[in-house]
């Protein structure tokens, strides 16, 4: 089989500069929601996937193990957890068992801008088992203070020097000065505002825990699970942390697929309308090809060739796509209710871009393209 020369899609690419702008930016919008659609799932996957460590379990009352702020730990079980579980990690001969607060609420910064936070009452057994968190500048909060995550900004929806070292930030009526910011990259934890636990606890008026961290070294999930049922008083569920935020992630499904099927509208109206081009542009080339076949091309290499042409375009649309989700998403910080989580340009997300960009080329072109080669020879010579 005789191939077209390349030269002559390419020639034909710019025979019609409006059908080329249109199956371009067609596909440009195409790809660029997939890009999209697909960094905001990984996104969201992944920060939920690396808050939770595997060596952590969490105990939080019975019923309440799909949220933690609902859960209301009795003040003992913290202690009795850390001398009744053989085996949990210690440091300096402090056990890893840490007792927290966690609370949604609304915070105020100097400027009078409210929005909701997640607030974590701590103390300095917390850095024992949140090992992603690192203290970058400042010092650990005392009564009064906080210390505020490097993205906590972003959840708050303010310029990062609003939760700045020094600045005030407001619960209600009471103000805490920051005198301390941490990072934990790429987990939920990075966008929390952390309290002294006791300040918290004052705050909120509650005399209970939301959950007893554990950080495992030789125990095992089991044992854990054990002390629950031989304290059956204290009314403790066990759960892995990683269990909890995969639970999590089952829970903002609806999200995902929303922003599936956004996307997916969207795109098939975009290939709609590039299919009604592509049909409308072949369909004035069929005597074109008809002569083609007549001086020996046949139609499998005049298909080709529309491909050629078809794929071209397409590309050239992805590339415009990868530009614009380069500057407009790579790096962007997404929040949503329990923390933010940053859109990147993985490569499995480039990858998905290019497939959609070959594929809308070559099998978004077979339909016309068939149309365009089907009628006999006499017959497409004698079409106007």
């Amino acid at each position: 089989m005789t191939l077209l020369p390349f030269t002559y899609a390419l020639r034909n690419l710019f025979r019609d500069p409006t059908r080329l702008a249109q199956t371009v930016g067609g596909s440009a919008i195409v790809v660029l929601l997939l890009v999209a659609a697909v960094a905001l799932t990984q996104g969201m996957d992944s920060v939920l996937s690396a808050s939770g460590s595997p060596k952590n379990v969490i105990l939080l009352s019975k019923g309440s193990e799909e949220s933690v702020e609902r859960s209301e730990v009795h003040l003992e079980a913290e202690s009795s957890a850390a001398t009744s579980v053989a085996g949990l990690e210690e440091q300096l001969g402090v056990t890893a068992a840490s007792g927290e607060i966690t609370y949604m609420a609304p915070i105020r910064t100097a400027t009078d801008h409210e929005s909701q936070a997640l607030l974590r009452g701590v103390n300095e057994k917390a850095l024992l088992v949140h090992r992603s968190v690192r203290l970058i500048d400042g010092r650990f909060p005392g009564p009064g203070e906080v210390m505020v995550g490097k993205l906590a900004h972003r959840k708050l929806g303010v310029e990062s020097h609003a939760t700045g070292l020094g600045e005030t930030l407001y619960f209600g009526r009471s103000p805490v000065a920051v005198v301390g910011i941490f990072e934990a990259p790429g987990t939920v934890l990075e966008s929390e505002i952390w309290f002294d636990r006791n300040d918290l606890a004052s705050l909120t008026q509650r005399d209970t825990l939301s959950s007893v961290t554990l950080r495992l070294d030789d125990a095992e999930f089991d044992d854990v699970q054990v002390f629950t049922l031989q304290r059956n008083d204290l009314e403790l569920a066990a759960i892995r942390e990683s269990d909890y935020y995969g639970k999590l992630g089952v829970f903002y499904q609806p999200i995902k697929i929303m922003t599936w099927v956004t996307a997916a509208l969207v795109a098939t109206g975009a290939i709609f309308g590039g299919l009604n081009t592509l049909y409308a542009a072949f369909a004035s080339r069929i005597r074109e090809m008809a002569t083609l076949q007549s001086i020996g091309f046949t139609r499998g290499a005049l298909m080709v060739s529309l491909v050629q042409e078809s794929l071209l375009a397409t590309l050239t649309g992805t590339l415009l796509a990868f530009v614009a989700a380069y500057f407009l998403l790579d790096g962007v910080t997404v929040p949503f209710s329990i923390g933010t989580f940053t859109l990147n340009l993985t490569p499995s997300v480039i990858a998905t871009g290019l497939i959609t960009g070959v594929l809308l080329g070559t099998l978004g072109t077979l339909p016309p393209a068939i149309r365009c080669l089907s009628p006999s020879l006499p017959k497409a010579l004698r079409s106007s």
